[in-house]
């Protein structure tokens, strides 16, 4: 702990051994560190390509954000980016919307989005900026009553209360050469 908030850092390696374990094809260092401060939680991920080939990879923050009622939360930084509708056989369409709402079964994945996102009433009817970098997706998520019936880890009660805005690599996997690193990060911040 210090000034500027607490800090954890988690390593996860995967070297010769561990892959055996698991079949995985090559070998990576993967740090995930987080920043907690009064009005702020920040994740950042690094990895290391330790393998002697390139690999691709996709990665998602999944930030389940708990609000009073979700269809009263507005999204901005999503208006004009093309999305992929998951709840459309995969349709892909443009986001006409300034402020994205959410009042049915959702699961989108927007490519190339803002950097910044805010999401409106939520902690207690507030703000909350989103700030990713290097995540050009966002996924916007809710199961509503179509599917939180018939998830085992979610009550079907719940979906009112939550929202899921998620940055991420998502439509295009990341090639990682050997003895490289990718390093993203999102900041949630209360305004």
């Amino acid at each position: 702990q210090n000034k500027c908030g607490i800090t954890g850092e988690y390593f996860l390696c995967f070297n010769d051994v561990c892959r055996t374990c698991i079949k995985l094809v090559f070998s990576f260092k993967l740090v995930l560190r987080v920043i907690l401060r009064e009005k702020e939680l920040q994740v950042s991920f690094n990895l290391y390509n330790s393998s002697l080939e390139p690999f691709q990879f996709n990665m998602l923050f999944h930030t389940y954000l708990k609000v009073p009622d979700v269809r009263k939360c507005n999204i901005s930084g999503l208006q004009g980016c093309m999305f992929v509708d998951k709840t459309k056989e995969n349709s892909v369409y443009q986001e006409p919307r300034e402020m994205v709402t959410v009042n049915h079964w959702t699961d989108r994945i927007y490519q190339n989005t803002q950097q910044e996102h805010v999401i409106s009433n939520v902690v207690s009817g507030r703000k909350m900026k989103m700030i990713k970098y290097n995540m050009p997706d966002t996924v916007v998520w809710n199961p509503w009553d179509v599917t939180s019936s018939t998830m085992s880890d979610f009550g079907e009660d719940e979906y009112p209360n939550m929202i899921c805005v998620e940055a991420g690599i998502v439509i295009t996997p990341i090639t990682l050469n050997p003895n490289n690193t990718y390093e993203g990060t999102i900041i949630l911040q209360v305004m």
